[in-house]
């Protein structure tokens, strides 16, 4: 299949509605719009702001378009940079695996087929080192967003730019974190369908979580002047009720 055929499907896909379909397109929203980002994101640009001393932006807002800037680039870049890697790694796979009829990945060493048309006999240690790479930067940013979230929730004190005295429970919930993970290695747990059922987590949690931001972020009382334009807000409020739909088709079929 080429390039373009296979764009053409991407842009007209066929979708069908069974329950396996649904699953899997929880699954891919779950990863894309995935609930502890939001928390990871806002808190750290609460600890930003605080240690900087400024004033927020809300009592200020004349001066928030070169923060909404800065913040809309890198969001715009790193899902655009991410969401163009998980399609190339899609088209790898079906290229590969599943066009020799491997569609039941139980192992990595199964995944890291999919590079050895490109990559030969050094296909595993290029997939070894991506998994130690992605581990690498997911681990922090998972347990930081368990930690920030608890924090917030019990009103724990909390960020990494405070001492570990000063934070207990904030660096103890990482630790924690942390440890389950490694820990999860040594169990027979399948790792694929952990990160899979993850995903569909995610997915599932994404919608109350989304709806609860739209709220506040269309409630004057609590934005002042910041409230988000009548575009975004039907953008937010549509994408909102799309993982909503994906959620509920999820239970129905």
């Amino acid at each position: 299949m080429s390039m373009g055929a296979s764009a053409v499907g991407d842009l007209c896909a066929h979708l069908t509605f069974t329950p396996g379909s649904a699953m899997a397109l929880v699954a891919v929203l779950g990863t894309t719009i995935s609930p502890y980002l939001f928390f990871w994101q806002a808190a750290l640009e609460v600890e930003d702001q605080q240690r900087r001393g400024a004033v927020p932006l809300r009592l200020i807002p004349w001066q928030a378009a070169p923060q909404f800037n800065r913040i809309r680039a890198d969001t715009v870049i790193g899902m655009g940079v991410s969401n163009l890697i998980a399609l190339f790694i899609i088209y790898a796979t079906a290229a590969t695996l599943h066009s020799t009829g491997i569609s039941d990945i139980q192992t990595s060493s199964q995944a890291a087929q999919a590079l050895r048309p490109i990559a030969g006999k050094f296909a595993f240690a290029i997939f070894a080192t991506g998994i130690v790479g992605t581990g690498l930067l997911a681990v922090p940013v998972l347990a930081g967003s368990a930690a920030y979230a608890l924090s917030e929730a019990f009103r724990w004190r909390e960020g990494l730019d405070r001492r570990l005295l000063q934070a207990k429970s904030f660096y103890a919930t990482i630790a924690v974190a942390t440890m389950v993970g490694v820990g999860l290695n040594f169990t027979s747990l399948d790792p694929v369908k952990a990160l899979y059922w993850s995903a569909v987590v995610n997915g599932i949690l994404a919608a109350p979580v989304m709806a609860v931001m739209m709220l506040i972020a269309g409630n004057g009382r609590i934005m002042g002047r910041l409230t988000l334009p009548g575009p975004m807000m039907i953008m937010g409020w549509l994408a909102t009720f799309v993982m909503l739909a994906a959620s509920i088709g999820l239970f129905v079929l």
